[in-house]
C-alpha cells in the first residue's frame, strides 16, 4: 500500500480467529506453466494497455529488464480484477461516491482498463463486502477496504525480492492477487504461499489465479503471524505497514531469504522500507530505508490524517510567526524525515500545499513555512507543540550522524527492536503499538 497524504487507514472485515487459519487451495499441486501468449479473456486492449503500462514504468526507472518485468508483461489484470471501484465524488465529499465497473459490461471496459493499467492503486472491495458474485453500479458512503497497490512501488519491490524459480515465497496481504501471480510465473506456484485476513479477498484470489492457471496455497488469517506450515521461505512480501517487524516472521525466514516491509507510525507521511535478511549461517540482518512511498496500513492499525478543515484552519489562520535563517530540510532529506516521525511522533504532512505544512492532528498544532527572500523564511507556528523546533533538533542530529538514509534495524535478545545509523549516533527504539490482527 503506498503513502496518502492526509488519509486515514481503511478499516477491514473483522479478522477471523488467528489460530483457526484455512487454506484454500493445495500447495503441493505441480508448479503451472508460465502464461500462454494470450490468455482466454485476455483482449488486444488490454495487451496493449499492459505494454503502455509497463513502458511508462520503465521509463519512469521503476522497472528494468528481467523476470519482473516479463510477468507484468503477461499477467492479465482484468482477469485479476475484472471489477474494480472509481471514485465519483471529489476527495474531501462526504459521503464519498464510487461506481463498480465490470469488464463483463461493453460500456465499463474501456474506463476499467484505463484504471487497471494507469499505475495508480485500484480499489477492489467496498465495505469488507463479498468480492465475487458482485453486482456493478453505484455505491454511497463506507470505505474501500481492500486495494491492489501502485505498481511503481509494487515493481521495484519486486525487483528487490530477486525472485527466481523454486524459491518458496509468502505474500502477506493477498488483495487482487498481483504479487502472487508474479511469483508464480517467476518461481512456479508449487512453493508459493498467498495470505490474507479477509476470506472474501482470498476466496477471490483463489478463483482469478485459477483462472491464470495457478494453484498457490490461498490461506486466510492473520498476516503478521506469517503461515508456519509452508516455511521456511525464501522470500517474503508484506503489503501493509507494520510499526514493528513481526517476530513469526523473521523465524519462517530461510537461510538466504530475504524479506520487504513498509516500517512506520501512525503517520502516512514518512515510511520506511525495511529489509531482513537471514544469512546463511542463521543471524538475521535488517535494514530500515527512508522511501518516499510505502503500503498503506493494514487492518487494527490506525493511522492519523488531515481532515479537510484542519488543513483549512492551517492554511488561512494566524499564528506566530518567526523569521528564520535556517532552511527547513529538503524533501530529499528522507532519512530525516523518518527520524522526526519516529522521534517527534503524530505528526502529518500536507503534501498538497503550496510550503511546508505539517499539522498535528491530535493536539491541533500546526506550522506552516514560507521563503520570504534569499536565505529567509517566515515560520508561522500554532498550539501546544513547536514542530519547527522539533524538525531543526532532529535535523541537527540528523547531520551530526552523518545525514544517512539507511539505518541498521537491530533485534534485541528481550524483544525489542531498535533503529540505529551507522555510526551510532542517533537511534530510537521501535513500539509494536495496537498493531492488531494484518492483512
Amino acid at each position: 500500500m503506498n503513502k496518502v497524504p492526509n488519509s486515514a487507514a481503511m478499516p477491514a472485515a473483522p479478522p477471523p480467529d488467528p489460530l483457526e487459519c484455512t487454506v484454500l487451495s493445495d500447495s503441493t499441486a505441480p508448479a503451472a506453466p508460465l502464461l500462454p501468449a494470450q490468455p482466454a479473456g485476455d483482449t488486444s486492449g488490454a495487451v496493449a494497455a499492459r505494454a503502455a503500462m509497463v513502458a511508462r514504468l520503465e521509463e519512469s526507472g521503476a522497472l528494468g529488464p528481467g523476470p519482473v518485468r516479463e510477468a507484468l508483461l503477461a499477467l492479465p489484470r482484468q482477469i485479476l480484477m475484472p471489477q474494480a471501484y472509481v471514485r465519483r465524488s471529489a476527495p474531501d465529499e462526504t459521503p464519498p461516491r464510487w461506481d463498480l465497473l465490470d469488464f463483463s459490461r461493453p460500456a465499463d471496459r474501456e474506463e476499467l482498463l484505463e484504471r487497471l493499467h494507469s499505475g495508480d492503486s485500484v480499489a477492489i472491495q467496498h465495505d469488507g463486502e463479498p468480492i465475487l458474485g458482485r453486482v456493478p453500479g453505484p455505491r454511497r458512503g463506507g470505505v474501500m477496504t481492500a486495494m491492489s497497490s501502485t505498481m511503481g512501488l509494487t515493481a521495484g519491490l519486486l525487483q528487490q525480492l530477486d525472485l527466481r524459480p523454486g524459491q518458496r515465497v509468502l505474500d502477506v496481504g493477498t488483495g487482487a492477487g498481483v504479487t502472487a501471480s508474479a511469483a508464480c510465473f517467476v518461481c512456479g506456484d508449487e512453493g508459493v504461499v498467498t495470505l490474507d485476513i479477509d476470506p472474501h479477498v482470498t476466496a477471490a484470489a483463489r478463483e482469478r489465479l485459477s483462472a491464470l492457471g495457478y494453484r498457490p496455497a490461498t490461506v486466510n488469517g492473520d498476516g503478521t503471524t506469517g503461515w508456519a506450515a509452508g516455511g521456511p521461505y525464501d522470500r517474503m512480501f508484506v503489503s501493509f505497514a507494520v510499526r514493528y517487524v513481526p517476530q513469526a516472521l523473521v523465524e519462517q525466514l530461510a537461510p538466504g531469504g530475504r524479506a520487504l516491509m513498509t516500517l512506520g507510525t501512525s503517520s502516512p507521511s514518512w515510511p520506511g522500507l525495511a529489509v531482513i535478511e537471514r544469512r546463511r549461517d542463521g543471524s538475521v540482518e535488517a535494514r530500515l530505508r527512508a522511501v518516499e512511498f510505502g503500503h498503506r496500513a493494514g487492518s487494527g492499525f490506525d493511522r492519523l490524517f488531515l481532515s479537510a478543515a484542519f488543513r483549512a484552519e492551517i492554511t488561512t489562520a494566524d499564528g506566530w510567526t518567526q523569521c528564520s535563517l535556517l532552511a527547513p530540510p529538503k524533501d530529499t532529506a528522507r532519512g530525516m524525515w523518518l527520524a522526526l516521525d519516529h522521534l517527534y511522533p503524530g505528526l502529518v504532512r500536507d503534501f498538497g500545499a503550496e510550503n511546508l505544512t505539517i499539522g498535528a492532528p491530535e493536539c491541533r498544532s500546526w506550522m506552516r513555512v514560507r521563503a520570504v527572500g534569499r536565505g529567509r523564511w517566515d515560520v508561522t507556528t500554532s498550539g501546544p507543540r513547536d514542530i519547527w523546533a522539533e524538525i531543526q533538533d532532529v535535523a541537527g542530529r540528523w547531520r551530526a550522524a552523518g545525514a544517512p538514509h539507511v539505518f541498521r534495524l537491530q533485534f534485541d535478545a528481550d524483544g525489542s527492536q531498535r533503529a540505529t545509523s551507522p555510526n551510532s549516533a542517533l537511534t530510537w527504539q521501535l513500539s509494536p503499538g495496537e498493531t492488531g490482527a494484518s492483512r
